[in-house]
């Protein structure tokens, strides 16, 4: 007897079920995110006997909690060190960042590893895949491809083979008969995501789902897709410029706090080993105003970039302030702070903030360089080109202390800097070898000693 079709109303955003259409979702808030899906209604099953047991910590072996890496330096950083048994990872980023020829190059490193890997494909022909690979120079017999978007067959397929990695590219191509809705529906990703994450599991299968992510910058599909994975993954960057950034956003067995750098190439991505390099490598010795070494670090890795800033007379009554890398928001505050407590009117100025390179930082302990590159364009007085500043500045006008500042030192230190300037509460605990540390209490003692 064929099963009964219902229609109902799911959310976005975080996956509620409604009868109808209502403005407002009642779970999450957020509103005019209920789409229309047709679903199947499930029959009630009797309740299933105990098949597991529960046990303790010290009857539960170790021997699969170890994960294996797969060489690739920048990629097992952020997945915590390496890649464990029966997790599902989710890697999203926007469309033609890189997504499928990182996860490609990953699955060369995992088979030349004797790690057997199968790539199924819902984008792509096998004979594009294939194009792709030799150019990316992926030759490993571990690899088996197949050209699928029907997730009865793909379950399948992965029942009946011994695969350790199965990559699914993308999840938004994929979709179950049990749906008549199209791929890429909220339905249907969470059907398909659901159902593989519980094959993965029950096989100790490494799964990795690729995602798109919408205009706003979210993985595509409802929100509890990434609730539902081990591991979420955004890989970014801008298309004007060749580094790609993969950033952790969950990680249950890992720091979100590492952070992958990439550099585009004809023949695929390459490991970044020292962004500092990367970002610093358009900085000549020239000392110039409005240019400033800030000692950043996003997640537990140090990153010096260069802080640049334009201010001019304002063309219009009202001034623009325009950032870019940083927040504009953060920005009109660090100028407000500037005004009120060093007494420097800003208010006849045009104000244009850009952090070299196309990085985005949101790290509080650029306040300062930020502040002095800016100082520095409107006096028209360059910084030592040899000095880097790092701390954050309070409301007040103080320097506020600063995490990691001897890693930040010692990145500085093998760059070639000689002198750092940071707060003087974070100064007094740490020994830096080859540069010396400047502690400052307040943004005016700080333009006193670079101006």
């Amino acid at each position: 007897m064929e099963k009964k079709i219902k229609t109902a109303y799911v959310c976005t955003q975080c996956g509620a079920i409604y009868p109808r259409w209502q403005g407002q979702c009642n779970q999450c808030g957020e509103w005019n995110s209920l789409v229309e899906e047709r679903i199947i209604a499930k029959k009630h099953t009797s309740t299933p006997t105990v098949s597991e047991k529960p046990r303790r910590f010290a009857d539960i072996g170790s021997e699969r909690t170890a994960g294996f890496a797969s060489g690739l330096t920048e990629f097992d950083r952020v997945l915590g060190g390496g890649l464990l048994r029966g997790s599902t990872v989710l890697l999203a980023g926007e469309p033609g960042i890189g997504k499928s020829t990182l996860i490609l190059q990953a699955a060369e490193a995992y088979a030349s590893r004797d790690l057997p890997v199968l790539y199924v494909t819902g984008e792509e022909s096998l004979n594009q895949l294939k194009k792709r690979a030799e150019r990316l120079h992926v030759t490993s017999e571990n690899i088996a491809v197949v050209n699928l978007t029907n997730l009865e067959e793909i379950i399948a397929i992965i029942e009946a083979g011994q695969y350790g990695v199965v990559i699914i590219d993308s999840i938004q191509t994929v979709s179950s008969g049990m749906f008549q809705s199209p791929p890429g529906t909220v339905g249907q990703i969470r059907e398909s995501a659901g159902r593989l994450i519980e094959l993965a599991r029950k096989h100790e299968i490494a799964l990795f789902l690729i995602g798109h992510v919408t205009k706003e910058g979210v993985v595509a599909g409802p929100k509890v897709l990434e609730h539902m994975v081990d591991v979420v993954l955004n890989f970014e960057g801008d298309s004007q410029y060749l580094y790609r950034l993969l950033r952790p956003i969950k990680n249950r067995y890992g720091s979100t706090l590492e952070l992958g750098v990439f550099e585009m190439s004809p023949g695929g991505l390459n490991q970044v080993d020292n962004p500092s390099l990367l970002f610093l490598s358009q900085v000549d010795a020239t000392a110039r105003s409005g240019a400033v070494v800030a000692a950043s670090c996003e997640g537990n890795r140090p990153i010096l970039v260069e802080i640049q800033a334009l201010v001019s007379p304002a063309s219009y009554g009202t001034p623009q302030r325009v950032a870019g890398g940083l927040d504009n928001k953060r920005l009109a505050l660090l100028l407000a702070i500037l005004e009120k407590r060093i007494g420097i009117p800003m208010g006849g100025n045009d104000v244009f903030v850009s952090i070299a390179g196309g990085l985005r930082l949101n790290e509080p302990a650029i306040d300062l360089a930020v502040l002095t590159a800016i100082v520095s364009s409107l006096r028209d007085l360059p910084v030592d080109v040899k000095t880097a500043v790092a701390g954050e500045v309070g409301l007040s006008g103080e320097v506020r202390a600063i995490g990691m500042a001897e890693r930040r030192a010692a990145e500085a230190a093998k760059l070639g800097f000689e002198k750092i300037i940071m707060p003087a509460q974070t100064a007094k605990g740490i020994t830096a070898k080859q540069i010396t540390l400047t502690g400052v209490s307040s943004l005016e003692k700080t333009l006193e000693i670079l101006f």
